[in-house]
């Protein structure tokens, strides 16, 4: 059953009101107090802020050590010292590979998350082991969470043999959208990185999410050729850049040209709001149009030993790395973390209207809600407490950070 009546919420901070919840979706918003229809389960919501739930767009279900004792992190730094550290170890870990996705997926949807779009690793070391852990995460929290996989070349396309074949098995096996990475910095042949990505996405039908470190001009250059084929094979809605650091080098007015062309095509943006000279100008990519969703990356894995699995922590990082100071502006950042990230897995959404924009709590919007505490929800970014209530479908899967 998806039928649900909460109330006493505030939507994203409003007044007092009642929702009304039917088939898994919104079905009546009304004035507080009012009349629970008969045969509804009710959950009373205690005056605390609705809000969409969480969508993790970037996410490495299969790179975790969260719930494993501690182990002093001495990753060498770089995309593939780091990536030839974490096959030197990720075999020793005190549980397999699947109970640590699945484990993984769980902190995720305890904490508000109830859409994923997360990576499974496909390389000639692993083959297609870390994406079967994933599928079978995937199977375990099917009720809680809609989960979709993207198979990763996290070692490249070219640089050992055999990993297109793989790519190709991954899209058969459980993967629905095609991975690539840093396709001149990691596997120095643009053209043909490429064209194995587009050509396998668009043999199969799958959308394409392609990692993209490279900084300035470099990585301005790959983006052009992504660009370039997303057009070619009219993929419109269904290219994501995620990081995409070179839009935090771009200088104007080039950086308000490359989103025009971006916002052409609906190619959207995941970012896991890093520090420092790759902060993306979150305010500049949504107010051009562009979807932009927020990521966990790899949580307390042996490339990092940051992560809690707790999405409304990296909405205040995504906040705080912006300079984000007013509530208007760290709200939006709550709205890119819950709302902005479903409409990149789900471009059928409509997407961000501007920093302004509160969408997914009114009549007819997906039943993809948590319950927050907080005054405000500025508030509720800054505290972080711990009394959740999170909602997929229609029906509560987790309470005070406990799976349901």
């Amino acid at each position: 059953m998806n039928d649900l009546y909460l109330s006493g919420v505030r939507p994203w901070g409003g007044p007092l009101s009642d929702v009304e919840i039917r088939d898994g979706r919104i079905a009546a918003v009304t004035a507080a107090g009012t009349a629970a229809p008969e045969g509804v389960p009710r959950l009373d919501g205690e005056g605390r802020l609705l809000v969409p739930s969480f969508s993790d767009v970037h996410v490495h279900l299969d790179s975790t050590r969260l719930g494993l004792p501690w182990r002093p992190n001495d990753s060498p730094g770089g995309v593939w010292a780091n990536m030839l550290h974490d096959r030197a170890h990720w075999r020793e870990a005190e549980a397999s590979m699947t109970e640590r996705s699945t484990h993984m997926l769980g902190l995720l949807i305890a904490h508000g998350v109830t859409r994923v779009r997360g990576y499974a690793q496909v390389d000639a070391d692993c083959k297609l082991e870390r994406l079967e852990a994933v599928v079978a995460a995937r199977e375990t929290h099917a009720d809680r969470a809609d989960v979709e996989i993207i198979a990763f070349p996290q070692a490249g396309l070219l640089r050992e043999p055999g990993v297109p074949e793989l790519m190709e098995a991954a899209l058969r096996n459980g993967a629905g959208v095609m991975g690539g990475i840093d396709p001149c910095g990691l596997d120095r042949d643009p053209v043909r990185h490429l064209d194995i990505v587009f050509g396998l996405a668009d043999r199969f039908g799958v959308a394409v999410d392609v990692h993209l470190h490279e900084p300035g001009e470099l990585g301005l250059f790959s983006l052009e050729l992504i660009i370039e084929r997303t057009r070619a094979l009219d993929l419109r809605g269904k290219v994501t850049i995620s990081h995409a650091f070179t839009l935090a080098h771009t200088p104007l007015p080039r950086l308000d040209e490359v989103l025009a062309e971006m916002a052409e095509l609906d190619i959207s943006v995941a970012t896991v709001a890093p520090p420092g000279r790759n902060t993306l100008p979150l305010r500049r990519l949504t107010e051009a149009g562009i979807r932009v969703g927020l990521g966990d990356d790899g949580q307390r894995d042996y490339w990092s030993p940051y992560g809690n699995a707790d999405l409304l922590d990296r909405t205040w990082q995504l906040a705080f790395t912006n300079g984000f100071r007013n509530d208007d502006v760290v709200e939006h950042a709550l709205a890119v973390g819950t709302w902005g990230g479903a409409t990149v897995i789900d471009p059928s959404l409509p997407a961000l209207r501007g920093v302004h924009d509160r969408p997914g709590v009114a009549v007819g919007d997906p039943a993809e809600l948590v319950l927050l505490d907080g005054e405000a929800p500025a508030a509720a970014v800054q505290d972080r407490l711990p009394h959740r209530t999170v909602i997929h479908a229609g029906r509560v899967v987790a309470h005070d950070l406990t799976l349901v």
